[in-house]
C-alpha cells in the first residue's frame, strides 16, 4: 500500500495485531473520496482466501479515514530482493500463482487493487500475500484490472531481476517496445517469460486477465513448491521476524472504532511487514551490531542455505569491554611508530608503485624505475615508459604475478599501452597498444580508456571505458573487459556493455565479477563473467544503493575461498555467494546503536582466502570466509584530518586501494593519514606510520613480500610488516 498513507501497527478489540493504513486528511478531502472508500470497504469485506490479507475493520468517517487488515508476519518483496537478490524459479512460480489467485478474487468482486507492486507484496513462510484493500485504487479512478495485471507482471519481474519495467520516455512504436520488453523479460525463467511478458504488453487490452494467468499456470502442470518455498536464508529471517513480533497485545488508546495503537507496538510507523523494514537496518559506523546468517546443513538452492542466528558483537567505539552478547571484543588500535627499513629519493614523484618480494617498480611522469626491495638501490635499468594519471581512487594501473610486472603506460609515439616486464632481467616481454577503431570514413573513433590491469593465471585483463566521438558527458559510459595472453600480449577476447562499471579479477577460478549501477536510484547489480567462455555473462544479483559501484577498477567486492563477497541489502549487509552459481552461502548484517544508516566499505580478503575484512567507518571487522562469523573487530580512536571522527579510508566509497594483506598482516590507512599494520590473528596494531609532509591526497603505497613500500612526494620508504 505504498503511497496510500502511513501504515501503523495496531490491534483489534480482541487483541489481534493488525496493519492500519491511515489516509492523510488532504487525500480524504477529495470530492467523493469517503463515499468511494465506504463502498469499496463493503465489497472488500467479502474477499478472502489464499494470498489475501482480509479487511478487519474500517472507518471512512474518521478525521483521517483508516482501514485495518489482518497482520501477516513477513518481509516485503522489495526488501527481500534487496537483501537476498532475485528469487529462484520455483519461488517465482509460487509468487506468480499466489498473486494471480488473489487478483482473480479481487477482480471477481468488482474491485481493482490499484497498487500491486514489490512494496505491496509480503513474503511469508506460508506464501505471498497482498492486501485486499488498497486505498490507492480509490484515489485513482482510471485504474483497471489490466493495470493490476501490469503491476503483477512488474512484481514478478522485479522478484527475478531486481528491476521494474518503465515505459516513461520510451518510444511509442509498438515494435520497439516489444523488442525492449523481450530484453526486460530475459531475466525470467522460460516457464514464466511468455505469460509474464504478456502482462507487461504496452496495450492493456492484450494483457491476460488474472483468471487466464491462473489457468495458464495450472495447464503447465509444473511442480509448485508448497512447504519451504523461499530460499532458506530468507526463510530464516522471516522466522526470526515472526519470533520477535507479538501476535497480540493489550492496552488502551484508540484510533476510531475498536482499534488501539498503544501498548507494546505503540503508535509508530510499522517497520515489520508492509513497509518492509524488518531486522533493524541502518546505523553509523562507530557502533555496529553484527547479525550473521549462515547455511544449515543438507539444503542448497539458488538463493542460499538456511540461516540460524549467530553470535554477534556490539563494539562501543570507546573501550575494549566484552560484548554483552558474547561476541568478539572491541580492540582499540594503538601501536608504536614504525621503524623504517630504508628510504630512497628520486627525481620525480611516483604516480604508481608495485612490488614483489624482490623488486619495487616505481612509475613516474618521466620514466619507470626498478629498485631492490631489500635495499632501495637500483635493481634493473629504467624504462622510458611513463604514466601521468597514476593510481588513485578510480584507477589501478599496475599488477604483479609470477615474476612479471604489468602496468598501463605510455612510451614515445606509443600511447595507451599495457606493458609486461620480467622482474629478473628488466626486459620488456611485450607491449600491446589499446588500439583505436573506426577512424576515418565518417565513423566514430573508439578508444579504450584503461583504468585497471589485473592478472589471473596466464591471462592479463585490462578494464575501463570505451570512448567514442559521439559519447555524451551525460550518457552512461560503456565499460569493457579485454583479455590478453600473459606470455605474448596477444588479444584473446573482449566484452563491452553499459552494465560493466568495474570488474573484480580473482586470484583463482575462471569467473570474474562485474559491478554496475543504475540511474535514478534504481538497483544496480553484480554479475558473473565467465572467462572460460570468452566473457559470457552468467548469473546476476541486484545491488540497491549501487551509486557507489561506479568506480572503474575499484569494485566494492572481493573474492575468498571460491566466493564473491560484496555489500548488498541497503548497503548494510555483506553477502558471500558462490562464484559459479551466485548462490548465497552466508550473509552478515551490520546494525547501529544510534539509528543512523551504516554504509559498508570495500571488503578485502587474506591471501589464503580464509578471512574477509570489511571496514565500517571507524571499525574493521574480520570474518571467517566459511560462514561469516566474526573473529575480531578493531577500532580507530581520535579525530581525522578534518577534525571529525577518524575512519578507515576503505570505509569510504571513493577510497581507492586503501587496505591490503600479507600472510599474517593487514595494512589499512585512515583519514588521519596513518598507515596501520594489524596482526591478522588478533586484530591488534603492530605499528603505525605517519608522514607529516605527505601530499594532501595522502601517500601511494603497495605491499610486496613481507614489506610495505610508501611513496610520499619524491621519497620512497620501506617498512617491514613486523616492524623490525
Amino acid at each position: 500500500m505504498a503511497g496510500a498513507g502511513e501504515v501503523f501497527a495496531g490491534r483489534s478489540a480482541d487483541g489481534r495485531v493488525v496493519a492500519v493504513t491511515v489516509v492523510p486528511p488532504e487525500v480524504a478531502a477529495a470530492p467523493g473520496f469517503r463515499e468511494r472508500f465506504r463502498a469499496r470497504a463493503e465489497t472488500a469485506r467479502t474477499v478472502s482466501g489464499e494470498a489475501v490479507m482480509p479487511l478487519v475493520d474500517v472507518d471512512p468517517d474518521a478525521p483521517s479515514p483508516w482501514s485495518a487488515t489482518a497482520f501477516v508476519q513477513g518481509l516485503s518483496l522489495r526488501r527481500s530482493v534487496e537483501r537476498y537478490g532475485g528469487l529462484p524459479e520455483p519461488s517465482l512460480r509460487r509468487l506468480a500463482a499466489g498473486l494471480a489467485g488473489a487478483m482473480a478474487r479481487i477482480h471477481a468482486a468488482g474491485l481493482t487493487h490499484g497498487d500491486v507492486g514489490p512494496d505491496a507484496v509480503l513474503l511469508t513462510v506460508g506464501g505471498p500475500y497482498v492486501s485486499v484493500f488498497g486505498t490507492t485504487g480509490i484515489t485513482e479512478d482510471a485504474a483497471s484490472p489490466m493495470d493490476d495485471m501490469f503491476g503483477l507482471g512488474s512484481t514478478v519481474l522485479f522478484a527475478a531481476s531486481g528491476s521494474e519495467p518503465r515505459w516513461e520516455g520510451a518510444s511509442e512504436d509498438v515494435r520497439t517496445r516489444l523488442a525492449a520488453l523481450e530484453t526486460m523479460t530475459s531475466a525470467l525463467p522460460s516457464s514464466l517469460r511468455e505469460v509474464i511478458g504478456g502482462c507487461l504488453y504496452p496495450e492493456p487490452s492484450t494483457r491476460p486477465t488474472a483468471e487466464q494467468l491462473v489457468d495458464y499456470l495450472d495447464r503447465q502442470a509444473l511442480p509448485m513448491p508448497t512447504g519451504d518455498w523461499l530460499p532458506s536464508a530468507l526463510t530464516a529471517d522471516i522466522e526470526a521476524l515472526a519470533a520477535a513480533t507479538p501476535s497480540s497485545a493489550t492496552g488502551s488508546g484508540a484510533v476510531g472504532g475498536g482499534l488501539g495503537l498503544g501498548g507494546g507496538l505503540g503508535r509508530r510507523k510499522l517497520l515489520l511487514g508492509l513497509t518492509g523494514g524488518a531486522l533493524a537496518a541502518g546505523g553509523v559506523a562507530a557502533a555496529v551490531v553484527f547479525s550473521s546468517r549462515r547455511p544449515a546443513p543438507k539444503r542448497e538452492d539458488r538463493a542460499g542455505a538456511a540461516a540460524p542466528p549467530a553470535r554477534s558483537a556490539s563494539p562501543s567505539g570507546a573501550s575494549p569491554a566484552p560484548s554483552p552478547t558474547g561476541g568478539p571484543t572491541q580492540i582499540p588500535l594503538d601501536g608504536p611508530d614504525a621503524t623504517k627499513a630504508w628510504t630512497a629519493t628520486g627525481s620525480s614523484a611516483p604516480t604508481a608503485v608495485e612490488a614483489s618480494g624482490k623488486v619495487v617498480m616505481v612509475v613516474t611522469e618521466k620514466s619507470t624505475a626498478f629498485l631492490n626491495a631489500s635495499t632501495g638501490k637500483r635493481a634493473l635499468p629504467a624504462l622510458n615508459t611513463t604514466d601521468m594519471l597514476g593510481s588513485d581512487a578510480r584507477r589501478s594501473p599496475t599488477a604483479y604475478a609470477d615474476g612479471v610486472f604489468y602496468y598501463l603506460g605510455d612510451a614515445p609515439k606509443a600511447p595507451n599501452m599495457v606493458v609486461a616486464v620480467d622482474e629478473t632481467t628488466g626486459h620488456v616481454k611485450w607491449a600491446t597498444s589499446m588500439a583505436l577503431f573506426g577512424s576515418g570514413g565518417g565513423a566514430h573513433t573508439r578508444m579504450y580508456s584503461a583504468s585497471s590491469v589485473a592478472v589471473h593465471g596466464r591471462t592479463v585483463y585490462v578494464c575501463g571505458e570505451v570512448n567514442t566521438g559521439s559519447s555524451s558527458i551525460t550518457s552512461r559510459p560503456t565499460g569493457y573487459i579485454r583479455a590478453f595472453d600473459g606470455a605474448t600480449g596477444k588479444g584473446l577476447w573482449r566484452v563491452e556493455g553499459k552494465d560493466i562499471d568495474n570488474v573484480l579479477v580473482p586470484p583463482s577460478g575462471s569467473y570474474l565479477l562485474a559491478a554496475s549501477s543504475a540511474t535514478k536510484g534504481k538497483p544496480g547489480r553484480v554479475q558473473m563473467i565467465d572467462a572460460g567462455r570468452r566473457g559470457a555473462r552468467g548469473w546476476k544479483r541486484s545491488i540497491p544503493n549501487a551509486q557507489y559501484l561506479t568506480q572503474p577498477g575499484w569494485p566494492m567486492t572481493c573474492y575468498a575461498a571460491g566466493m564473491f563477497v560484496f555489500a548488498g541489502g541497503t548497503g548494510d549487509t555483506l553477502f558471500a555467494v558462490e562464484a559459479a552459481t551466485g548462490s548465497v552461502k552466508w550473509h552478515q548484517h551490520f546494525d547501529s546503536k544510534s539509528g543512523d544508516h551504516i554504509q559498508l566499505g570495500t571488503p578485502f580478503a587474506s591471501p589464503d582466502g580464509e578471512t574477509v575484512y570489511v571496514p565500517v567507518g571507524s571499525d574493521l571487522a574480520a570474518l571467517r570466509s566459511t560462514d561469516g562469523s566474526l573473529r575480531w573487530v578493531a577500532t580507530l580512536t581520535g579525530a581525522g584530518d578534518d577534525g571529525t571522527s577518524n575512519m578507515f579510508k576503505a570505509s569510504l566509497q571513493m577510497s581507492g586501494m586503501s587496505a591490503r594483506c600479507t600472510v599474517d598482516t593487514v595494512f589499512a590507512t585512515d583519514v588521519a593519514k596513518n598507515l596501520w599494520a594489524i596482526d591478522a590473528a588478533t586484530g591488534r596494531a603492530r605499528w603505525k606510520y605517519n608522514d607529516p609532509g605527505q601530499p594532501d591526497v595522502g601517500f601511494k603505497w603497495t605491499v610486496g613480500g613481507d614489506r610495505v613500500f610508501i611513496a610520499s612526494h619524491r621519497t620512497l620508504t620501506a617498512i617491514s610488516a613486523h616492524g623490525q
